[in-house]
């Protein structure tokens, strides 16, 4: 599979972040599935570049602060 720009820095975020919130968004991204009622979601329509790079810098920033705590 390939996958467009976005959709790696989405998944390149999600991965950065503590088990708990993955799985806290994992969750959250399953009830707009359900909610979502068998249409279509067009992802892309819902993330700006804008989102992408503050979900990026958000996570990078929970990552480096998770390593200067585990030192």
């Amino acid at each position: 599979m390939v996958l467009t720009a976005k959709e790696e820095s989405l998944i390149n975020a999600v991965r950065s972040l503590p088990s708990a919130e993955t799985d806290r968004m994992l969750t959250w991204a399953h009830q707009l599935l359900d909610l979502a009622n068998g249409r279509q979601l067009e992802w892309a329509d819902s993330w700006s570049d804008e989102d992408l790079k503050d979900a990026t810098v958000d996570a990078l920033r929970r990552l480096d602060r998770q390593e200067t705590e585990s030192r």
